[in-house]
């Protein structure tokens, strides 16, 4: 029996590829034990026992980005919390370790370097995280979703999706997806989401402006959100839900998004080819345009600065493109060429090679299906 110890969290970007990877190296091999590493904060302490998974935590960490008490601290607290991941490792005799960016994988990855263990790290947004540019200094076996991702030795792999995603066939699903939503079978469907937690800015333009949607023949299926809910007007056509866990159905209804640009969404459109228009979050490093520039630069999304994105754009923009069905088209086939739906397989495989490339483990690798 093999023993994985994935490591990551925090957020849905780093927790989602995290399990969606679990899950195939526990399809392809039923006996392995699989480990989360994560934060007592994180998303994580909700999602990972959710799927079946046990989780073990160490305490949330962030790298000292400026010189203060936190700073001064930080080295102490660093090494005991590599000492508690090697005890991890060693009393759980964990085999491989695969990281995935946030706070509980940088301890990881330096406890898996000591120990000698394989290690594996996944960068899924276009600009790595420093957790994950730490980690790249130990191991040849580095994985991205995008070819532009700056880190040692990476190699690009896609990123790990969900079963349901991955073998989703929209068209099939359609009626279901009419069913689930309370959509009119047949017509176009926006479809608006801003991720888990939402965006207020894609919330208020849409909400603001969806009459000029409305009357260009669509209909809209807007996701808002947990943190900024949107008044339901109750216009035929308009659905608006607050959480979806039905995704896979949504991405089966939408003839276009309009969305945020987290590797995630950008990841799980082009590998459906659904044409986009992204908004990406202004705040932080950048990593969501640059998360959507293969696609833009196919000719698969539009790319809208957070800035220049309002009701007025979207009452002056949006409808030269709803009312474009050929350009629409064209825009699909682009955007799918850009995409993968075997990350998660071509993940798993590099595992296996990092593990059977180490001394003495070989014989521990399960093997992949026929």
């Amino acid at each position: 029996m093999t023993v994985y110890l994935m490591a990551g969290g925090g957020t849905a970007g780093h927790v989602n590829p995290l399990l969606a990877t679990a899950d195939r190296l526990r399809e392809r091999d039923p006996d392995a034990e699989v480990l989360v590493l994560g934060t007592a904060e994180g998303l994580e302490a909700r999602l990972v026992p959710q799927r079946g998974y046990e989780l073990v935590t160490v305490p949330r960490l962030p790298f000292p980005r400026r010189p203060n008490g936190d700073a001064l601290r930080f080295p102490g607290r660093w090494r005991e919390s590599v000492e508690r991941t090697r005890g991890i490792l060693r009393d759980r005799g964990v085999e491989a370790v695969v990281g995935f960016g946030g706070y509980a994988a940088a301890p990881a990855y330096a406890a898996a370097h000591r120990e000698g263990l394989p290690l594996v790290i996944h960068e899924a947004n276009a600009r790595p995280g420093i957790a994950n540019r730490y980690g790249a200094r130990f191991t040849r076996h580095v994985a991205t979703v995008f070819a532009g991702t700056r880190l040692r030795h990476a190699r690009v792999v896609g990123l790990p999706l969900w079963r349901e995603i991955e073998t989703l066939d929209r068209f099939a699903a359609r009626p279901d997806a009419a069913d689930e939503f309370g959509l009119v079978p047949g017509r176009p469907t926006l479809l608006v989401t801003g991720g888990s937690l939402g965006a207020r800015r894609l919330n208020e333009g849409v909400s603001q402006s969806v009459a000029t949607i409305l009357g260009a023949g669509w209909q809209v299926l807007h996701i808002t959100g947990e943190r900024s809910p949107v008044e339901d007007p109750g216009l035929v056509g308009y659905r608006i839900l607050r959480y979806c866990d039905r995704m896979d159905l949504a991405l089966a209804a939408a003839d276009l998004a309009l969305c945020r640009a987290g590797s995630a969404t950008v990841s799980e459109l082009a590998a459906l080819g659904i044409p986009a228009v992204f908004v990406p979050y202004a705040v932080g490093n950048g990593e969501q345009a640059l998360n959507a520039r293969e696609a833009v630069d196919a000719g698969g999304a539009l790319l809208v600065p957070d800035a220049d994105f309002d009701a007025s754009w979207v009452r002056d923009r949006l409808p030269r493109l709803l009312e474009d069905p050929a350009l629409l088209a064209d825009m699909a086939a682009r955007i799918a060429e850009t995409g993968r739906r075997d990350g998660a397989d071509r993940l798993v495989d590099m595992v296996q090679e990092a593990v059977a490339s180490t001394p003495g483990a070989a014989s521990a690798t399960p093997a992949a299906d026929g």
